[in-house]
């Protein structure tokens, strides 16, 4: 498979790779907004997920059996793995995400075209796959760079992730029990160099407009609403911007909007 996500996702996980890898071992042990994780635990998060994505596309069989072992456990295995990863020294960590992370790299670049990835929902295309795992590694990266005062500049990687919330309109419905709206919806924003970028038909009167960064920040539950520059116009897309998931699972909680003057 040759497509520019995979580039993408290099560059958005060396990007997080120079951010931890500046630090000491002590901060590797501070909490980050997502409750009960470290810096340690994201890292190993994106670790784990990345070997557990490299299984689905070397080994579709074993990815099976995982996904059979642990369809009773209601998304707990998650948190599991984080906590097994974080317990390791942060060396020793971060030589295993980078291991993992490459070895997936390699195994999407040599993903024949056509060919679909199994994965915890659907099955995916190589590309969407790649995509998935940018957007987690940004919005993971987004905690450490919360965590540690770091503020990261927006870049046109973010294409990626907002795609990704708009396409995934109607699983934040469907993942709450909701039945989406009938209405054609249409997202339009305003993208890190000063461009536009739109999703949706021209003439949809449900829309969201805002800046490209608020928007992922909101789809991947990193920012609460009332903290973010995004406007709603017609009221499904109001309700929806109350829900908006762009991550496969469970709804999210989210993250409280911030206190006044913080």
């Amino acid at each position: 498979m040759d497509h520019p996500v995979l580039d993408d996702l290099r560059d958005e996980s060396e990007e997080l790779d120079r951010i931890v890898a500046g630090v000491d071992a002590r901060e590797w042990g501070r909490g980050t907004p997502a409750a009960g994780w470290t810096v340690a635990h994201q890292v190993a998060h994106l670790a784990w997920t990345d070997e557990v994505a490299l299984m689905a596309v070397t080994d579709p069989d074993a990815f099976a059996s995982h996904v059979a072992e642990v369809a009773a456990g209601a998304y707990d295995f998650v948190d599991r793995a984080a906590e097994e990863g974080a317990r390791v020294e942060s060396s020793a960590l971060l030589g295993r995400w980078r291991g993992g992370r490459q070895a997936l790299w390699d195994a999407l670049r040599g993903l024949p075209d056509g060919v679909r990835v199994p994965w915890y929902g659907p099955p995916m295309s190589g590309a969407s796959l790649a995509t998935a795992r940018l957007m987690e590694t940004w919005a993971h990266g987004q905690d450490v760079a919360d965590a540690l005062g770091v503020v990261r500049q927006p870049s046109a990687r973010l294409r990626h992730v907002a795609r990704i919330g708009w396409r995934a309109r109607d699983y934040a419905y469907a993942v709450r029990g909701l039945t989406p709206p009938d209405q054609r919806f249409r997202v339009v924003l305003d993208a890190p160099d000063g461009t536009t970028w739109a999703y949706g038909p021209e003439d949809a009167e449900q829309y969201v407009t805002g800046p490209a960064l608020d928007f992922c920040l909101l789809v991947t539950q990193r920012a609460h609403r009332a903290d973010l520059a995004l406007r709603a116009h017609g009221p499904d897309a109001d309700r929806w911007l109350d829900i908006a998931q762009a991550f496969a699972g469970p709804p999210g909680a989210g993250r409280p909007p911030r206190e006044a003057g913080a």
